[in-house]
C-alpha cells in the first residue's frame, strides 16, 4: 500500500503472565493445652477435702514460625535492557504509528512488507522498533513534535521505496540528529529530508551509499554541513539542496559521481560559499540550477561537468563574480545567466559551441562583456539580452549565425552597438530592439534577410538610422517602429520599399518628423 495516510490500524493489547500476589505461609503453632483437673471431693462427714487441682496446663505453644523468607530473587539485574526478542520475522502489510503505544505493533519484527508511517506528536521513544532491518515500501517520518532522535531504527539497513523525513504539516521540530539511521545503506527511490528546524547534521547517514531516485535536502535552517553523506556515490534521479540557511559547504558530497537522470539544484542557501563538494560530478542529465545563494563567490566545484542535458541557470547569486568553474562545459540545453550583481564576464562559458534552447543574459548589473560566449554558433531557442546596465556591446556573440526563436535586445542602458550580431543571418520568430537609451544604430543586423513574425523597434532615444536592416526583404507579421525621437520617419517608411509583401500591420509614429519626400507607398 503506497499511501498509508488512508489506513486505520487496530491496536491490540495483550496482557499475560499476571499473578494474583497470594501467599500461603504455614503456621506450625500446636496448642497442646491438656486440662487434667481431677476433683476428688469425698464428703464423709469428716471433711477430708483432698481437692488436688492438678490443672497441668501443658499448652506448649510451639508456634515455630517457619516462614523463613527464603525468597531468593534470581532476577539478576545487570542493567542491560535487551529489548524485544527479534523472533517474529516479517510483518505483512502497512503500519501507521500515531501514538506511543502503537510503536509496540512492530516490536520483535525484523521487517515490514509494506510501508511505515511514523506520524506521532506524542512519541518520544522508538526503541521497540529495534529489530527492524528493512521496510519494503515507503518510510515516512513527519509531524513528530516531541521526537528528538530515531535511535529505535538503528538496525534498519534498507528502505525499498521512498524515505521522507519531515514535511506534510511541517516536519519534525524537535529532531536534532539522524544517528538512529546509522545502519542504513540504501534507499530504493527518493530520500527527502525537509523541515527539520533543529537538525544540525546528517552524520547518522554515514553508511548510505546509494539513493535510487532523487535526493532532496531542504528547509533545515540549523544544518551546517552534509558530512554524513560522505559514503554516497550515486543518486538515480537528481539532487536538490535548498533553503538550508546555515549550510556553508557541500564537502560531504565529495565522492558523489552521478546524479543520474535528474537535475542538480543548489538554491536558497544563504551561507554557502563554495560548491567544492561537487567536483567529481561530470554530467547532469537534466537542469543545473545555481540560484539565490547570497554568499557564493565562484562555481569552481562544477569544474568536472562537461554536459548539461537541460538548462543551465545561474541566477540571483549576488556575490558571484565569475563563471570559471564551468570551463569544461561543452554542451547544454539552454543558458540563463541573470541577476548576478557582481558578475563581470562570461569567460567560464568559453567551451560552449551551441545552445540547444534559450540563451538569456538578463539583469547582471556589473556585466561588461560577453566575450566568453564567442564559441557559440547557434541558439536553438530564444536569444535575450536584457537589462545588463554595464554592457556596451555584444561582441562576444559574433559567432552566432542563427537563432531559432526570437531575438530581443532591450533595457540595456549602456549599450551603444550591436555589431556583435553581424554573423546572424536568420531569426525564427520575432526581432525586437527597444528601450536601449544609448544605442545609435542597428548595423549588427545587416545579415538578416527575413523576420518570420514581427519586427519591433521602439523607445531607443539615440537611434538615428536603420541602415543595418538594408538586407531585410520581409516581415511576416507586424512592422512596429515608434517613439524613437532621433530616427526620421522616412527611415522607417523606406523599409516598406524593400519588402516583397506588405506586413500584416504597419505601426510607425512618434519618431523624428522629417520632410522626406516622396512618402513611400503604404507608409502612414
Amino acid at each position: 500500500m503506497r499511501y498509508l495516510l488512508l489506513m486505520v490500524l487496530a491496536t491490540v493489547v495483550v496482557c499475560g503472565g499476571c499473578s494474583d500476589g497470594s501467599s500461603s505461609k504455614p503456621d506450625g503453632g500446636i496448642d497442646s493445652s491438656t486440662d487434667t483437673d481431677t476433683d476428688s471431693d469425698s464428703d464423709s462427714d469428716t471433711d477430708t477435702d483432698s481437692d488436688t487441682d492438678s490443672d497441668t496446663d501443658s499448652d506448649t505453644d510451639s508456634d515455630t514460625d517457619s516462614d523463613s523468607d527464603s525468597d531468593t530473587d534470581t532476577d539478576t539485574d545487570t542493567g542491560t535492557d535487551t529489548g524485544p526478542d527479534c523472533t517474529l520475522g516479517g510483518y505483512v502489510g502497512d503500519v501507521i504509528i500515531n501514538t506511543q503505544s502503537n510503536v509496540s505493533t512492530l516490536a520483535g519484527y525484523t521487517s515490514i512488507s509494506g510501508g511505515l508511517v511514523i506520524n506521532c506528536p506524542s512519541c518520544t521513544d522508538l526503541s521497540e522498533l529495534i529489530c527492524l532491518t528493512s521496510v519494503g515500501e515507503d518510510l515516512y517520518i513527519y509531524d513528530n513534535t516531541a521526537l528528538t532522535n530515531l535511535d529505535g531504527l538503528s538496525a534498519l539497513s534498507s528502505v525499498g521505496e521512498h524515505l521522507r523525513i519531515g514535511t506534510v504539516s511541517y516536519g519534525n521540530p524537535a529532531l536534532t540528529n539522524l544517528d538512529g539511521l546509522s545502519a542504513l545503506s540504501s534507499v530504493g527511490e527518493d530520500l527527502w529530508i525537509h523541515d527539520n528546524p533543529a537538525l544540525t547534521d546528517l552524520d547518522g547517514l554515514s553508511a548510505l551509499s546509494s539513493v535510487g531516485e532523487g535526493l532532496s535536502i531542504g528547509r533545515n535552517p540549523a544544518l551546517t554541513d552534509l558530512d554524513g553523506l560522505s559514503a554516497l556515490t550515486s543518486v538515480g534521479e537528481g539532487l536538490g539542496i535548498t533553503y538550508n540557511d546555515a549550510l556553508t559547504n557541500l564537502d560531504g558530497l565529495s565522492v558523489l559521481t552521478s546524479v543520474g537522470g535528474g537535475g542538480l539544484g543548489i538554491t536558497y542557501n544563504d551561507a554557502l560559499t563554495n560548491l567544492n563538494g561537487l567536483s567529481d560530478i561530470t554530467s547532469v542529465s537534466d537542469y543545473l540550477r545555481i540560484e539565490h545563494n547570497a554568499a557564493l563567490i565562484n562555481l569552481d566545484g562544477l569544474s568536472g561537468i562537461t554536459s548539461v542535458g537541460g538548462d543551465l541557470e545561474v541566477s540571483f547569486n549576488v556575490a558571484l563574480n565569475n563563471l570559471n568553474g564551468l570551463t569544461a562545459l561543452t554542451t547544454v540545453g539552454g543558458v540563463k545567466i541573470s541577476y548576478n550583481d557582481a558578475l563581470t564576464n562570461m569567460d567560464g562559458l568559453s567551451a560552449l559551441t551551441s545552445v540547444g534552447g534559450d540563451l538569456d543574459i538578463v539583469s547582471n548589473s556589473s556585466l561588461n562583456n560577453l566575450n566568453g560566449l564567442s564559441g557559440i554558433t547557434s541558439v536553438g531557442g530564444y536569444l535575450w539580452i536584457k537589462n545588463d546596465a554595464s554592457l556596451t556591446n555584444l561582441n562576444g556573440l559574433n559567432g552566432i549565425t542563427s537563432v531559432s526563436g526570437g531575438l530581443a535586445i532591450y533595457f540595456n542602458d549602456a549599450l551603444t552597438s550591436i555589431d556583435g550580431l553581424s554573423a546572424l543571418t536568420s531569426v525564427g520568430e520575432y526581432l525586437r530592439v527597444f528601450d536601449n537609451v544609448a544605442l545609435i544604430d542597428v548595423n549588427g543586423l545587416s545579415g538578416i534577410t527575413s523576420v518570420v513574425e514581427d519586427l519591433l523597434i521602439r523607445e531607443n532615444p539615440a537611434l538615428n538610422n536603420l541602415d543595418g536592416l538594408s538586407a531585410l526583404t520581409s516581415v511576416g507579421d507586424d512592422l512596429v517602429i515608434y517613439y524613437n525621437p532621433a530616427l526620421p520617419d522616412c527611415e522607417a517608411c523606406d523599409l516598406l520599399d524593400q519588402f516583397a509583401t506588405v506586413p500584416t500591420m504597419i505601426i510607425v509614429h512618434d519618431n523624428l518628423d522629417d520632410l522626406c519626400t516622396p512618402v513611400p507607398a503604404g507608409c502612414p
